[in-house]
């Protein structure tokens, strides 16, 4: 059967893989790969309203911040290193003076990046379509986060930096949100996009288990060709960093789904084997797409 591309509605589209949702439902799906614009996309689709059963786990709220014992002590302690690179990527080159910038962290979560940006100077802004992460965020950042929707009735020119960290992946309606982003940021603006990267090495070691494939919460799945695709000529790549600690947290998750002995230290050797071939390869676990509004 052919499954029409969701971003350039090219029919030209194959089957890539076959897995299931094994953080949560155990459900099968399947990729499919577009041969035109080579986007990988989830299907079947879940439709907005099914969606949210979907993310109904208090891993997608908390992301461990209370939790106890020693796996959750290092995750806290590698998001906050974590944290300190996106703010230093996103305003590398010193691209605008930090105590100036009007920032909008889009997908925001709980807060944490906005947290860090608010203490360095930034005038945020955040949105995100669950209501227990904004009223979360909210009550944390002492101001209001609010619903994607909201982000249409906004002026023109109102960004210098729209940041996703790992949200892009989740969107169903691409074309759409990247004519927004152009709208929204200012002349000279920039746009932060963090994504996995499935031509990694942990992609490659995992395959069908690999966490970050994460379907069907993950619609869409990138690299370099599909992104410069979508952006067109509404924004210009200019730069591309690695998140090197996200193959350690992606090999870990792959490993409970493996299921075969201690995913902790499994997970780390995975890490440090994927970050070692990507420094000759480039394909990290994790990627920043740093683009230039045109």
């Amino acid at each position: 059967m052919t499954h029409i591309c969701p971003f350039c509605k090219s029919q030209n589209t194959k089957q890539y893989l076959k897995l299931k949702d094994y953080f949560l439902t155990q459900e099968e799906f399947e990729i499919h790969e577009c041969a035109d614009c080579h986007l990988l996309f989830t299907t079947p689709r879940p439709t907005p309203l099914e969606i949210g059963k979907y993310y109904k786990s208090e891993d997608y709220l908390s992301h461990n911040e209370h939790k106890k014992g020693f796996v959750p002590w290092v995750y806290n302690r590698v998001k906050k290193k974590n944290i300190k690179r996106k703010f230093e990527i996103a305003f590398a080159n010193n691209f605008v003076k930090k105590d100036k910038t009007r920032l909008l962290d889009y997908g925001c979560g709980v807060g944490d990046f906005l947290f860090y940006a608010k203490q360095h100077g930034c005038f945020i802004y955040g949105c995100d379509l669950s209501e227990d992460a904004r009223k979360f965020a909210s009550k944390k950042l002492k101001t209001e986060i609010y619903d994607p929707e909201k982000l249409s009735a906004l002026p023109d020119w109102r960004f210098d930096v729209i940041t996703l960290w790992h949200v892009f992946e989740h969107v169903d309606d691409l074309e759409k949100l990247v004519n927004e982003f152009h709208r929204l940021i200012a002349d000279k603006g920039r746009l932060v996009i963090a994504v996995p990267n499935y031509k990694s090495h942990d992609a490659e070691i995992y395959k069908d288990k690999w966490a970050a494939y994460d379907v069907p919460r993950h619609l869409n799945h990138f690299h370099k060709e599909s992104l410069e695709i979508i952006m067109k000529d509404k924004f210009k790549l200019k730069k591309i960093h690695p998140l090197k600690w996200d193959a350690f947290y992606i090999s870990m998750m792959s490993e409970n789904y493996v299921g075969k002995g201690n995913s902790f230290i499994k997970g780390v050797i995975s890490g440090l084997k994927s970050n070692r071939r990507a420094k000759k390869t480039g394909e990290y676990s994790s990627l920043v797409y740093v683009f230039d509004k045109i």
